[in-house]
């Protein structure tokens, strides 16, 4: 399994990883843990809407846009809290 995902030049450990070709473009689909204390970095990174996306594991790289983006949780400026974020993201023909 991959482990692990880089969005710009932040790395994001990985709970869940599914990656498949669409039309000759990746897609990967990922689900991974956020805390309260990383909730503003991450949600300010996503907001970005397009990146550079580097799988090491997978040796792959492609420039990738949001398809879907979904959280178990609203609301993680409360301390100490856990959600599970799941992001789909597709390699963009640009």
């Amino acid at each position: 399994m991959v482990n692990e995902l880089i969005l710009n030049d932040t790395v994001i450990k990985l709970d869940h990883y599914q990656e498949e070709q669409i039309n000759h473009l990746y897609r990967v689909t990922i689900t991974f843990k956020v805390t309260s204390a990383d909730y503003h970095d991450i949600t300010t990174l996503l907001y970005k809407g397009i990146f550079d996306v580097k799988i090491p594991e997978r040796q792959l790289s492609f420039r990738g846009a949001i398809q879907q983006y979904s959280t178990s949780v609203t609301n993680l400026y409360e301390k100490d809290q856990v959600g599970e974020f799941k992001l789909s993201l597709m390699e963009t023909s640009d």
